[in-house]
């Protein structure tokens, strides 16, 4: 590219100097000629006078007062009649300029210039005017690859960031180079650049979510299946497999709902629901996973509650709360359910040492974690209520108490609080 805009801009010059450089040249040729013969014509008549003059009034006219009064530095013959030619200058050889002029008396004054001296003015006037050809040549082509890595640079610089977006680095570089269309490409890059990003972002996000929240229920379901493998009584393997068969469709459903908050987290679909299904559900799976650890796991608090959500989403919630008690926590795991307000809240609370200090505010970010887990799930569940318009709060450090609000069902009749015993 740089070499074409150089041959390009120096094809212009080129042409331009053709064009106007040929004209000045003719015309300053004709210009010169006219000039020097003008002057011997001028010199002519100025000699004639200068003769008419002296003859007129009796005086002598010799080469050396004509010499003196006329200023003569050319070569110039005097014709009188009746006398010999005056000679003023040494005749010049070869080709010559000549001027005639005639005189009152019938003298005859004749001026030569060799052409020469016209060459060399012409000679001249076209070096002044080579040495300026070349000059805009030279200016030109240093004009022409200012102006090419101008344009050239910022094109090479376009073509690497393409090359990065291409290899999987979509950092923009956010960098103009004052031209308005290589500015607009570096826009569209940088936005492209920007949304790449985003999209591998959320793709990485899916993939540890995922990971994440289907481990829980493949592991259940696993159990599930050896126990249906292991059971001898008819009976049992029915109920073992229709377990199985109802966690398949939390999976499913768990599968469907990362999906969709992986297109677009703020998309719900909350109906009404039986909040105490959802919760009755979480500590039948959990509670072997509790017994296999010497823990427990109880449900106390207001019945008979409806809430307005996604049951599986809050079903993965309350997983997340529960797993992360298992994993973190310690004694017995209370589950809690009351209402404030017009909203419904779940609680989760543990015998442990509760959450850090230290770790408090940012408990619900990624990656945060207070022992070496992958800091996902707590982000995750926070993510899957609000999507639902609820939301997941750490209401107190120490000891633990993670409470998850959700809208409340208003129904007609009121019903009156019941409170059953921990179990």
């Amino acid at each position: 590219m740089r070499r074409r805009l150089i041959n390009s801009t120096l094809a212009v010059v080129l042409v331009v100097i053709a064009v106007f450089g040929v004209s000045l040249v003719i015309v300053e040729t004709r210009t010169i000629s006219s000039s020097a013969q003008e002057s011997v014509d001028s010199e002519a008549l100025r000699l004639v006078s200068i003769v008419d003059s002296r003859l007129i009034g009796g005086e002598p006219v010799n080469p050396d007062i004509l010499a003196e009064q006329g200023g003569a530095k050319r070569y110039a013959q005097i014709r009188i009649p009746g006398r010999e030619p005056i000679e003023i200058g040494v005749r010049p050889e070869g080709e010559v300029i000549r001027g005639l002029a005639d005189g009152e008396r019938g003298e005859t004054v004749i001026v030569e210039e060799p052409r020469s001296a016209v060459t060399a003015e012409v000679g001249r006037t076209l070096l002044i005017i080579g040495a300026v050809a070349l000059l805009a040549v030279v200016a030109a082509v240093l004009l022409a690859v200012r102006q090419a890595n101008k344009l050239a640079s910022p094109l090479t610089d376009l073509a690497e960031t393409a090359e990065r977006l291409g290899s999987g680095d979509p950092r923009p570089r956010h960098k103009r180079y004052g031209v308005p269309e290589l500015d607009r490409v570096a826009d569209v890059l940088d936005a492209s650049a920007e949304r790449i990003a985003r999209m591998l972002t959320a793709e990485r996000r899916l993939a540890a979510d995922a990971s994440h929240q289907l481990r829980t229920p493949l592991t259940a379901l696993s159990m599930r299946l050896e126990e249906v493998a292991l059971a001898d009584d008819l009976e049992t393997v029915k109920e073992e497999a229709t377990i199985a068969l109802t966690q398949v469709e939390r999976l499913t459903d768990v599968v469907e709902r990362l999906l969709t908050n992986a297109r677009d987290p703020r998309t719900g679909s909350a109906v009404a629901f039986d909040l105490d299904e959802v919760v009755k559900q979480q500590i039948e799976e959990w509670r072997p996973a509790y017994r296999s650890a010497g823990r427990a796991i109880v449900h106390s608090g207001k019945q008979g509650m409806r809430a307005v959500g996604t049951p599986g989403a809050v079903a993965q919630v309350l997983a997340a709360l529960i797993e992360n008690s298992l994993m973190h926590g310690g004694g017995t795991v209370a589950l809690r359910t009351r209402v404030t307000g017009n909203q419904s809240v779940i609680e989760v609370t543990d015998e442990g040492p509760g959450v850090p200090a230290d770790l408090g505010a940012r408990i619900f970010e990624r990656a945060v974690s207070g022992r070496s887990s992958t800091g996902i799930g707590l982000a995750v569940a926070r993510d899957l209520a609000e999507a639902d318009g609820g939301r997941l709060e750490l209401l107190q450090q120490q000891p633990p108490v993670f409470a998850l609000f959700l809208s409340r069902e208003v129904r007609s009749v009121a019903e009156a609080p019941q409170e059953r015993p921990v179990r």
